[in-house]
């Protein structure tokens, strides 16, 4: 018998017809297996939840809480009436989530009276989502014969820092989630995405969180696969918007998911399968609507196959910055001065590139980064080595990923050969040490042509040059 941590989450939990579709498809596969889920939030209540946090601290209307908390209640006691066919479990279900929204009404009201919004504040706000979620889950599982019992995150044991809004957690999260959860009783309903810190109070995860949460619970308990339910059918080869031809990739490794995922593919949230590799688990992204495709299969090998590509990947809405100047050449310490002033002023850098003469620099940010990081290099170099500061906001990052990359000549060529004959200047290029990963930058007009150019010229869709 298998061990496995299901993750759902987006459209998979759209609403009450969706999460009985979710406690079919876990009784489906309950009796060859032991099975722990994490969900996610109804779709699209944690954004709705966050924009009544920022309206009521910036015009403190009462009114428009109750209104708001009248709406909410209403979505989710229809969930329950459409997942929920027992009628004493359903009043259950309802007596909780009853409970949990008069709880956040109370912290909507003290929003409204204090007119300030802080971050321990939004991580509150932003947990009743999954709280309000996982309770529903546990009752369809009951509704349906599972014994089942669902948790907060902090329940089970995720002990994070006291950064809000993007916690980490700590180590002996995962001997109290063994300590908590061991051995399995029924299937534990986990709430994703949230957690607490060593005083008790909430912390979340960061957007995408709940996948991070499967991965932290799977790695604790030795799961044999941790699956992530999606509404696609696994790791794409790129983006199917972009590129119809896009086909699923069977099996992928860790760091190649991972460069997927930092590069703009958004199946998997960039750490998620961080406590995964830890343990060496399996990580499978299956559909939610086609149950028994086997999806994408991730694992620590390198998966090679005659193509040494497997994905492209377009990360829009960035932006190109250059700092240059005659004087920087032979100058120690200027890359570590701008890039230690970007984390100050916490801009993520993205990717970086810097000419042998060492007179330019070059580094791409996200897009809503782009001033404050010009300010910051600005300030740090009133005086001094850098002349020169220009940036770019039409641009586009694409990154050409696959294992069988290492060590094998021409690749760069093929790529960059592409992008000449289709006429796309490559403005910018980067390249890390373990040759998993070619990224570069193109005009914003250019990207999508570039993605379907470097599909075609490594065949990714079946297509043959």
């Amino acid at each position: 018998m298998a061990r496995l941590v299901m993750k759902f989450g987006g459209v998979s939990v759209a609403d009450g017809k969706r999460l009985r579709h979710v406690g079919d498809l876990v009784k489906h596969f309950h009796d060859q297996n032991e099975i722990v889920l994490v969900t996610s939030a109804l779709q699209g209540v944690t954004d709705e939840l966050l924009n009544c946090a920022r309206v009521s601290a910036g015009e403190g209307k009462v009114a428009e809480v109750i209104d708001f908390i009248e709406r909410l209640t209403e979505r989710h006691n229809q969930a329950i009436s459409d997942a929920i066919d027992d009628e004493d479990i359903r009043s259950e279900v309802k007596e909780i989530t009853d409970r949990k929204l008069s709880e956040l009404e109370k912290a909507y009201i003290g929003i409204c009276y204090l007119g300030e919004l802080t971050a321990r504040s939004i991580d509150r706000i932003s947990s009743y989502g999954e709280q309000l979620a996982a309770p529903i889950l546990s009752g369809v599982l009951r509704d349906i014969g599972i014994k089942s019992r669902d948790y907060t995150g902090g329940e089970v044991g995720i002990i994070t820092n006291s950064d809000y809004g993007n916690a980490r957690p700590l180590d002996k999260t995962y001997s109290l989630i063994e300590e908590r959860l061991m051995p399995l009783s029924g299937v534990p309903v986990v709430t994703g995405f949230i957690a607490k810190d060593e005083k008790g109070i909430i912390t979340t995860l960061g957007r995408g969180g709940s996948d991070f949460t499967a991965s932290i619970i799977g790695s604790a308990i030795g799961a044999d696969e941790i699956w992530f339910w999606k509404e696609t059918s696994g790791v794409l080869t790129t983006d199917p918007k972009l590129v119809p031809e896009a086909k699923t990739i069977p099996a992928i490794s860790y760091i190649e998911a991972m460069e997927l995922s930092y590069f703009g593919a958004k199946v998997l949230h960039p750490r998620a399968i961080e406590p995964a590799i830890r343990k060496g688990i399996p990580v499978r992204v299956k559909c939610t609507f086609d149950p028994d495709s086997p999806g994408t299969l991730i694992i620590r090998e390198d998966v090679q196959k005659k193509d040494v590509i497997k994905a492209v990947t377009l990360m829009p809405n960035v932006a190109m910055l250059n700092i240059s100047g005659a004087e920087m050449i032979g100058t120690p310490g200027v890359a570590a001065r701008a890039f230690t002033s970007l984390a100050n002023a916490d801009v993520n850098i993205i990717m970086i590139s810097q000419g042998s003469s060492e007179a330019h620099i070059s580094i791409v940010v996200e897009e809503r980064h782009l001033d404050r990081a010009e300010e910051t290099l600005r300030a740090e170099f009133t005086r001094g080595v850098v002349r020169e500061f220009s940036h770019n906001r039409d641009v586009a990052a694409l990154a050409v990923v696959g294992a069988g990359m290492a060590g094998t000549p021409g690749v760069a060529s093929r790529i960059f050969g592409a992008m000449g004959r289709a006429g796309i200047n490559v403005m910018m290029i980067s390249q890390g040490s373990s040759e998993h990963n070619i990224s570069f930058v193109v005009s914003s007009k250019e990207a999508k042509r570039a993605v379907g150019e470097l599909h075609r010229e490594f065949g990714l869709g079946g297509e043959s040059r």
